[in-house]
């Protein structure tokens, strides 16, 4: 950052002042003085234009009230920007709270304790209240409407100081005897804080000031220091919260008075006084921070003392109170940012993120893309491409240099070991440095490379490409510097302190004074200077024969590298000093096509210089982005940084320097023959440029063509070639017209010769299709169908480009593009549109599998089937139906198509299904497709499971029928299919089936019991039946016939049926067998085996075991007796 003091208000009456404050969002200034002095400034806003010229912000006071109401010293003056009040107290402890009303400052609300003096006030974060201390121990908080809201008397202490957390949970209160107690919202004490910067330290030091910055415009880094704590002794901590203990601690030497931070946390100014050359003669200075304790800037300020200052809202101005005096001193800020390929590159923090926000900003085409990056160090650039320097991990010392394009994507990182302090670019390498050691990376691009290149790259990326040095190395160019981070960390006596780089040199800075000057590619030490100053900022011109040097206190010098000089001492040395010194300079930027041009920025103006010698001054407070073809261009970044979201393109900024703008005027006034000798005499291949454009312009084609041939222009010399060949003086206009892109001009030509081709040609040429439309409508032609054609589908591509599909379908349909006008289709998610658009084109059309694979995607089977099989794909069809799950089109399509993988389809089918436990469509998908054995073998297990459920026993019959009627037809086509086979004799062909049959009923022994299943369950649910009716005796008989079907029906389940029926037929000897093979059985367990024991004791008990009456079941039951 530059600081440079620029405005001086005197108070009237020289009434000494005590206090300042500046109101961030509405900019006006209280300040505060003896004799109850209280008056609000406020300085001019800018206008809109003065912001786009460039213009420094104005110092002319728009409002200068003086407010009536106190009358002792005022001593605290606080903004509340949220509600628009000010709060002003003064040593009578006097508290008024001010509001505006129709431009001017009223009372709103008065408190007079009458007791104390009032030390300190703050407003919380959001305004909405307000901690009062006073000097005997005595605080009030208070609510923005004027209401107590609680108050507290410290007992035996002096308060002095106060601050609110960004939370509003606690309160700091910092004491006369420079304690500073921690308490909660409510007032209640928590604990001392630890005050680091004051260890070995004895005796009380009163504090200078406490500012906790409250996070509204985001934070530098992640975890930033932002609560600081000065003290008049010129010791200072830095603390991340109110418990850090790990501050950063600043000695600065100085008698501090007041402290503030900047509107984003990452300049802490501290104001005060230096000790003089004399005793009694102090130096008001205000020394500038970062958050982490890095010095700055000091700023020495006139006057006896200095009593307060504070920031502007933007961060560009402070305002100091010193003596009866207001100074104002205006800030250049180090924005992070950078300038590649007409992409403006910025960063900066937001509240709602932890990280930087960096934009690229395509001034060309005026978008946009956005990147975070987390705790961002810098931004360098050139040519096409930016390095982003970050650190890696905020625990670990590892730092990443990310390569990106000028759209922000990451071309290639890398993670160094060193600190980057300091970065530069060029061509061909990326060098960092800290303050002991630098590195060089040789970075390539990949779109410049072969695939065989880039694996060839990744192969050898340590061998060379990657180099580091310490800085009291000698490198001799022979291939040393090996990436070996070890030497890096060893200290150094003499700090780099700047780097630049050409693509041969490599210039690094020593705080001594020292420059070393190094050889690239190949790094050695070439030469070493000594300069008189201590560089911050070193600059080469564009061919490596000067540099600029810009120190710490903005003095410019030059040093000439390859003048040979005689020193005092008689010998000759390389390096000369060159006269030139300019003062106040925050930025400078060498000309890439001439190494005699630069231009200075001077506070708020802007020099070019040639050969040293300046011209008139430009004012503007840009930033310098590119200096190249004698014109600067210019980038207001202060003003882009008020509203980074939405950058104007009107904050970019073109100035011509005075040989061009000379050159354009002799052009006008004189003529062309004399302006030529004066850019004979002062040439650049802009100037004859100009000249030569000049020339087109009155259509004086030799000298044009001798201006491009300066130039060396070899466009510039076809086009004056062409025109020579042109006959016609209107036709040259046009062209020349066209040349110069006055499109509306030269199309008007050609139409006026009635030449409306070459107006669609030009409009073709420069993609204004929209045109090229309407000039087709205008007329007929027999080429005019194509070019129709050719302009509607150029005007659908414009809306397809940019996603708006429907707008696109309309001229793709008019363009007769079918393949683009299905992409749309797909993306409006039109699919009946592209359905339609399918059934319109003819068989085999190469589109419809486009458009099949679109339908397949969406999950469409039927309309990707149809489009498969238009275009003669019937395999894909089918495939499509199985991706699908659409099984049963899979098999209906493979069988009218005679595929072959029908059975293999058909298996994955059953599979998939049975998988999903759905048996029985597996059945009836083998049933439909004629595989009567899969679907028989699969009925059999069901039927089998279900038997093994005992629940529906009708259910499981009916199963083993369908098993067995299956089986049937199984048989019946294996019949049906040897006489297809057998020619010969009807016995032959009985034979075959008969032998086939037995194939297979020996290996599939399922289908023969098929139907002796049905069978069990038949005579098990009949005989049920019976006995449930009352038939006895038929129900007995048939419970006999179950005990051929142990083997399918459980022997508990057919013998206990056999019991029940033979006692209600009164068969007690058959009942008693049935008791006896029950109570055998080895699959019952001890249990059950004693209950049927119990039952049939009870039973037998009561009836003889013998039968009570002759039936025609005798013999059953003697055969059975005896089978027994």
């Amino acid at each position: 950052m530059f600081i440079y003091l620029c405005k001086k208000i005197a108070i009237p009456g020289n009434v000494r002042l005590r206090c300042i404050s500046w109101n961030k969002d509405e900019g006006f200034i209280a300040c505060g003085g003896e004799d109850g002095l209280l008056k609000v400034l406020k300085l001019e806003t800018q206008s809109d234009e003065a912001k786009i010229k460039g213009l420094a912000a104005p110092s002319n006071l728009s409002m200068n009230q003086t407010l009536e109401g106190h009358s002792g010293s005022v001593q605290v003056v606080t903004w509340n920007e949220q509600y628009h009040k000010l709060t002003t107290s003064d040593q009578n402890g006097l508290i008024i709270v001010w509001i505006i009303y129709k431009g001017a400052w009223y009372e709103e609300m008065i408190n007079n304790r009458n007791k104390s003096v009032v030390r300190s006030m703050s407003w919380n974060a959001d305004g909405q209240k307000i901690c009062i201390v006073y000097e005997d121990g005595a605080v009030i908080v208070g609510s923005v409407d004027g209401n107590r809201i609680w108050g507290k008397d410290l007992k035996g202490t002096h308060l002095c100081h106060v601050a609110w957390s960004s939370d509003s949970k606690v309160l700091l209160f910092g004491m006369a005897n420079g304690e500073i107690h921690i308490y909660d919202s409510n007032g209640n004490f928590i604990v001392k804080m630890k005050l680091s910067c004051l260890v070995n330290l004895t005796g009380t030091f009163r504090i200078a000031g406490i500012h906790w910055y409250h996070g509204t415009e985001g934070y530098v880094e992640p975890d930033c220091p932002c609560l600081a704590i000065c003290y008049e002794n010129g010791r200072c901590q830095i603390m991340r919260d109110e418990n850090d203990h790990n501050p950063v601690l600043i000695d600065t030497g100085m008698n501090v008075v007041c402290i503030q931070w900047n509107h984003c946390g990452s300049v802490l100014a501290l104001a005060g006084s230096l000790k003089g050359t004399s005793p009694d003669k102090d130096v008001n200075v205000v020394q500038f921070y970062t958050p982490f304790g890095e010095h700055l800037r000091t700023l020495k300020v006139p006057g006896k003392q200095i009593s307060a200052l504070s920031w502007e809202g933007g961060g560009l101005k402070i305002a100091l109170a010193v003596d009866s005096y207001i100074y104002f001193a205006n800030i250049r800020p180090d924005y992070k940012w950078g300038y590649c390929s007409n992409t403006v590159v910025y960063a900066y923090t937001r509240p709602d993120r932890p990280e930087y926000c960096v934009i690229f900003w395509d001034t060309k085409n005026n978008e946009k893309y956005v990147k975070y990056v987390k705790s961002l160090i810098s931004i360098t650039t050139y040519g096409d491409f930016c390095v982003l320097a970050t650190k890696a991990d905020e625990d670990q010392p590892q730092y990443v240099l990310v390569l990106c394009n000028s759209i922000g994507t990451p071309l290639d990182p890398k993670y160094i070991d060193i600190g980057p302090l300091f970065v530069t670019m060029t061509r061909t390498h990326v060098i960092a440095a800290s303050k002991e050691a630098f590195y060089i990376w040789q970075y390539r691009v990949a779109k410049k490379l072969t695939a065989m290149e880039i694996n060839q790259v990744a192969r050898t990326r340590k061998e060379g490409r990657e180099r580091i040095y310490h800085i009291d190395d000698t490198p001799s160019g022979s291939g040393d510097g090996h990436l070996d981070y070890s030497k890096a960390v060893e200290g150094t006596r003499d700090p780099i302190c700047a780097i630049t780089a050409s693509d041969k040199i490599l210039l690094v800075g020593r705080e001594s004074g020292t420059i070393h000057r190094y050889s690239l590619p190949n790094v050695g030490i070439i030469q070493k200077y000594t300069l008189n100053c201590r560089a911050h900022q070193l600059s080469l011109n564009c061919n490596s024969s000067r540099v600029a040097i810009i120190d710490l206190s903005g003095v410019l010098t030059f040093f000439d590298l390859d003048a040979r000089v005689t020193s005092s001492t008689g010998q000759q040395v390389i390096g000369e000093q060159l006269k030139l010194e300019r003062r106040d300079v925050w930025d400078m930027k060498w000309a890439k096509d001439n190494p005699d041009l630069f231009a200075v920025m001077e506070k708020t103006r802007m020099y070019v210089f040639r050969n040293l010698d300046p011209e008139e001054p430009i004012q503007t407070s840009g930033y310098i982005c590119n200096f190249e073809d004698l014109e600067i261009k210019s980038v207001l970044l202060d003003e882009i940084l008020k509203n980074p979201e939405r950058p104007n393109k009107d904050y970019i900024i073109n100035f011509e320097i005075r040989s061009l703008r000379d050159s354009r005027a002799l052009i006008e006034e004189v003529g062309i023959e004399e302006s030529s000798q004066f850019i004979e005499d002062n040439p650049h291949p802009r100037l004859w440029r100009l000249l030569a454009e000049a020339a087109l312009q009155k259509l004086d084609l030799q000298t044009a063509e001798q201006a491009f041939v300066r130039c060396k222009d070899y466009q510039g010399i076809k086009f004056v070639k062409r025109l020579g060949n042109l006959q016609s003086e209107s036709m040259k206009q046009a062209e020349v017209a066209a040349y110069f892109g006055r499109f509306e001009e030269a199309e008007r030509m050609y139409l006026d010769m009635d030449r409306r081709d070459l107006a669609i040609g030009l409009r073709m040429k420069l993609g204004d299709w929209f045109r090229v439309l309407q000039l087709l409508k205008t007329g007929s032609g027999d080429s005019d169908d194509a070019l129709l054609e050719q302009a509607h589908n150029a005007i659908g591509d414009y809306f397809a480009d940019r996603q708006k599909w429907l707008n696109a379908v309309q001229y793709y349909v008019q363009g007769r593009n079918q393949e683009r006008l299905a992409e749309c289709y797909y993306m409006l998610e039109d699919y009946q549109g592209l359905e339609n658009l399918a059934n319109s084109l003819p068989e085999n059309n190469k589109l419809l599998p486009d458009i099949a694979h679109m339908f397949v995607r969406v999950g469409m089977c039927e309309q990707a089937v149809s489009a498969f099989l238009k275009c003669n794909r019937p395999k894909d069809a089918v495939d499509t139906c199985v991706h699908l799950n659409q099984w049963n089109k899979a098999v209906e399509l493979a069988k009218n198509h005679n595929m072959k993988e029908i059975g293999s389809l058909l298996a994955r089918y059953a599979t998939h299904l049975l998988e999903k436990n759905k048996i029985l469509d597996a059945i009836e998908l083998y049933r439909k497709a004629n595989y009567f054995f899969e679907a028989a073998k699969l009925m059999f297990k069901i039927a089998d499971e279900e038997a093994k459920k005992r629940t529906k026993p009708l259910r499981v019959k009916k199963l083993y029928v369908l098993s067995a009627l299956l089986m049937e037809q199984c048989h019946e086509q294996m019949q049906n299919a040897q006489r297809g086979k057998v020619k010969g004799s009807e016995t032959a062909s009985a034979l075959a089936g008969l032998l086939e049959e037995d194939v297979l009923s020996s290996t599939n022994r399922f289908a023969d019991n098929a139907w002796r299943g049905a069978e069990a369950y038949h005579f098990f649910i009949l005989a049920q039946r019976q006995l449930y009716k009352g038939s006895v005796d038929a129900a007995l008989k048939t419970a006999l016939h179950l005990r051929d079907y142990e083997d399918i029906i459980p022997a508990v389940e057919i013998y206990s049926l056999l019991a029940v029926c033979a006692c209600a037929n009164r068969a007690f000897d058959t009942c008693s067998k049935a008791f006896v093979k029950l109570e055998s059985l080895e699959t019952l367990s001890q249990e059950q085996r004693q209950q049927y024991e119990d039952l049939a004791l009870e039973i037998f008990a009561r009836h003889c075991p013998k039968n009570n009456k002759k039936t025609d079941l005798d013999d059953v039951l003697e055969r059975w007796v005896i089978h027994v």
